[in-house]
């Protein structure tokens, strides 16, 4: 299931008005994609709490790193649109709709996404020296990139990253988050994909400002 599906888009939003919280000082977090403002280091304050409890579940020597959480809606668009648009000159016999759905696969389209919201993170596995763990790609590597390796589940991935995978996925699962099975480090809670996902009549969190 993508996250442009309508029925996902059809899932009524009840915002429960949970602020946004600061993951800094709290959990790991990677520089990488860092905006001026640190939003990208601000989740919703519920799902926070959620990946601290998952980080409490991880193996010794596992700690989660986070890449980025809260995304402005501009940001959002930007993303999305640069991505499409990216595949439609690849791909010039996509249809709009076509390219559209193809996007969705590494970058929500911002009525759906849950970044927005700050129910989303983007993650991956390091060490207590902040080494990465081999994951299969890199965070954002895209399907045309990695030949399909981002996808969760893909079989042409190590043994050893195919384990790390399953020990973030434990981890999390166990904490409440759902994964998006395109994108192995992203995990969400409270969004539309998430009430889609665990049959729950409504989301939690709709898109918010920083």
């Amino acid at each position: 299931m993508l996250i442009s599906d309508s029925r996902v888009a059809a899932i009524p939003v009840r915002e429960n008005g949970e602020p946004l919280a600061d993951v800094r000082g709290r959990l790991r977090v990677d520089d990488r994609l860092a905006d001026a403002a640190g939003a990208y280091a601000h989740l919703r304050s519920g799902l926070l709490a959620r990946l601290e409890k998952a980080e409490g579940l991880l193996p010794a020597g596992y700690h989660l790193l986070i890449v980025e959480g809260y995304r402005p809606i501009a940001t959002q668009r930007r993303y999305f649109e640069e991505y499409r648009d990216e595949l439609v000159a690849t791909f010039p016999e996509m249809s709009p709709g076509e390219a559209h759905v193809a996007a969705s696969r590494y970058v929500s389209p911002v009525e759906v996404a849950p970044h927005t919201a700050g129910a989303a993170v983007d993650l991956t596995l390091c060490s207590p020296e902040g080494v990465e763990y081999d994951m299969g790609t890199a965070v954002n590597d895209n399907p045309e990139q990695s030949d399909g390796a981002c996808y969760t589940g893909a079989p042409n991935i190590t043994p050893e990253a195919r384990e790390h995978r399953a020990i973030l996925g434990a981890a999390l699962g166990e904490a409440g988050l759902i994964n998006y099975p395109t994108e192995w480090w992203h995990w969400s809670y409270g969004d539309r994909y998430w009430a889609f996902t665990t049959g729950n009549s409504f989301a939690l969190y709709g898109p918010t400002a920083f």
